[in-house]
């Protein structure tokens, strides 16, 4: 019996003989394919939550619907030799005027709600972006809760300081902000999940439209497999918009640049045409 068995080995080859079997795993990639989303790709987000269509444009209608309109919005903004790379904002952390069980003025959203949008995204090829309204929770506390989606290769993540304070301040009565060293942290910790997992660049999206919402923005640092982005906020009329972009976005080193637009509460909405004329041209936009 043995000889047989070993002649069986000599004759088909053992398992180290197949090349299937001895290959590398494949490194996860991109809903688009690739590993690095900036500077290869331009991201275009809908920005919202299912709980009211006031949050934002994706939570208005289905998910699909949500897709397929957003296909729409992001074509204009694909350049030769830079494709764009769709992407759902979903705020996975809801501010909320009374304080909660937990006493932080927030609301995590379900991990059912995730889910379907996570399955919709990756059905047209999307990022999923996961945005937190802390109230008086920490960043990191929130992110560190979103661990479990934050591991997978095409799930991102969207800090929202506005939202952030602590008491007696109110959300919604107040304009919340952050720092670098809070946005560093956090920025550690993604880059930590993505050596440990072997993923593609993740991206880390701060929003801001005050000229203090990140304070001391001059240290934020670029960790290894992170995209940070700065996203320039607020609606306004056309000129004050891209005033603000001009003065938010002098600092280029250290993190890429986003522009936000709304659909309802900007005057004169600005066309993807112009919004590609703003320099420096914008790695992120956003609608509301």
């Amino acid at each position: 019996m043995l000889v047989l068995v070993a002649a069986g080995l000599l004759a088909f080859g053992g398992a180290d003989d197949d090349p299937q079997a001895s290959a590398e795993p494949e490194a996860p990639e991109l809903p688009r394919g690739g590993r690095t989303i900036f500077p290869r790709h331009r991201v275009v987000a809908y920005y919202g939550a299912p709980q009211d269509e006031e949050l934002g444009v994706l939570g208005i209608g289905s998910p699909r619907r949500a897709a397929r309109r957003l296909e729409r919005q992001a074509k204009p903004y694909a350049l030769p030799g830079r494709p764009v790379l769709p992407a759902f904002e979903l705020i996975a952390a809801i501010v909320t005027s009374e304080a909660g069980d937990g006493g932080d003025h927030s609301m995590r959203q379900d991990d059912s709600t995730i889910r379907r949008y996570l399955r919709v995204a990756r059905a047209h090829r999307m990022l999923l972006l996961l945005d937190i309204q802390p109230g008086y929770a920490p960043f990191l506390q929130e992110a560190k809760a979103l661990e479990r989606w934050l591991k997978e290769p095409d799930v991102g993540l969207a800090l929202d300081p506005e939202w952030s304070m602590e008491p007696p301040l109110l959300p919604a009565q107040e304009i919340g902000s952050t720092d670098a060293a809070t946005v560093n942290e956090v920025s550690r910790f993604l880059s930590g999940l993505v050596r440990r997992n072997d993923l593609p660049q993740k991206l880390l999206v701060v929003h801001r439209f005050t000229g203090d919402m990140i304070q001391s923005e001059h240290e934020l640092e670029r960790d290894p497999g992170v995209a940070l982005v700065v996203n320039v906020d607020g609606f306004g009329d056309r000129p004050n918009k891209v005033s603000k972009y001009r003065e938010f976005t002098r600092d280029l080193r250290r993190r890429y640049n986003g522009f936000k637009l709304f659909y309802h509460e900007d005057l004169n909405l600005m066309t993807p045409e112009r919004v590609l004329r703003l320099r420096p041209q914008p790695d992120l936009v956003v609608y509301e």
